[in-house]
């Protein structure tokens, strides 16, 4: 992408550009600071019209995106960083938000990797739950918001350990005569994340089911420290790979936890939770796990979620049986009997 922005640029005489915090084929994100309200930063999402489309085309793509950034103003969400404005300048769109300090995940995914660590489950589960609020929230407006580009990279920890999802992904403008997708805030999804439906274009269907298996292959990453084998890969390979499996890499993660994320990774939306709440149940309150009519999640699972009382119960069994068949110890061969003298011998 040409003509980024240069630090000191003042855009709709309001914001002035600090530094570029990333960039794509699409556009690029700003960290600016805001001259009307003094001491406020933002991040500014600017997306760049591809000179290639027709002119009917990118009007149409910027009506979308000015809808688009019209319902995305109204969210307000913990987990979510507030819209706050959106403009069209020099014939590019851009989108402000908050901007979100703290490291993404990622990084910290990096980070334990170079330590040679995992992220504990019970950590990956607590930011899980807030990205399940996140999406949940998203996922009941209406009409439906969806973020389409779930990934560590997009999600941040803010030093107060807030979760924050920070991007907002594909928006999509559904045109009536022919159906057809138009992308609008950015390019397509990160392909280890995109499920099946959303690579190689946006002909495919996309519902809250893409956002799922999005967040399913984010929690694998931070669960393994390795990407996932992506969906297409996946697909060519069925006949001849074995099951996806998050705990030959990393044995400490739960049968529960492993069987709920590859059941979110589905192939085909059906084969995945209908909603993040249905995810949600069976990831955190380690409900069942039905699979075209086939509960997976069954013993093992129920063993593992009570392995430290099973430990117990066979440590107590065990000293029982040793304590149980151990022989007291023996009399020597010959050997007169000791005798007690009764307490009136003893006083005379």
């Amino acid at each position: 992408m040409s003509d980024l922005l240069t630090p000191g640029t003042i855009l709709w005489s309001r914001y002035r550009i600090l530094d570029l915090v990333g960039q794509g084929g699409m556009g690029a994100i700003y960290k600016a600071e805001d001259l009307r309200l003094e001491g406020r930063l933002c991040a500014i999402k600017e997306v760049v019209p591809d000179s290639n489309n027709s002119k009917t085309f990118l009007e149409q793509s910027q009506a979308a995106f000015h809808r688009e950034a019209s319902i995305l103003a109204r969210l307000d969400h913990p987990n979510l960083p507030k819209v706050s404005d959106f403009f069209l300048f020099n014939g590019r769109d851009y989108l402000v938000m908050d901007f979100v300090p703290g490291q993404d995940l990622r990084e910290i995914i990096e980070n334990a990797r170079h330590k040679k660590q995992f992220i504990p489950e019970e950590q990956v589960m607590t930011w899980t739950e807030q990205l399940i609020n996140a999406l949940d929230y998203l996922h009941q407006q209406d009409p439906p918001v969806l973020h389409r580009d779930i990934k560590p990279s997009n999600i941040k920890l803010t030093p107060n350990g807030t979760i924050k999802l920070v991007d907002f992904g594909l928006v999509k403008l559904m045109v009536p005569d022919d159906n057809r997708t138009i992308t609008v805030l950015q390019g397509r999804a990160t392909i280890q994340y995109a499920p099946l439906e959303q690579i190689g274009g946006d002909s495919g269907h996309t519902d809250v089911r893409s956002d799922i298996y999005s967040l399913g292959a984010t929690l694998y990453h931070l669960l393994t420290n390795l990407p996932p084998p992506d969906a297409k890969s996946r697909y060519i390979r069925a006949k001849y790979d074995p099951q996806l499996s998050i705990r030959e890499i990393n044995a400490d993660v739960s049968p529960q936890t492993e069987q709920a994320i590859l059941h979110a990774m589905g192939l085909h939306p059906g084969d995945r939770p209908d909603s993040v709440k249905q995810f949600e149940h069976e990831l955190l309150a380690h409900g069942p796990i039905v699979i075209n009519g086939r509960t997976v999640n069954g013993w093992r699972a129920a063993v593992w979620r009570n392995r430290v009382l099973l430990a117990l119960i066979t440590a107590l069994l065990t000293l029982a049986m040793i304590l149980t068949f151990t022989p007291g110890p023996s009399i020597p061969t010959g050997a007169a009997p000791t005798t007690i003298a009764p307490v009136s011998e003893v006083t005379r």
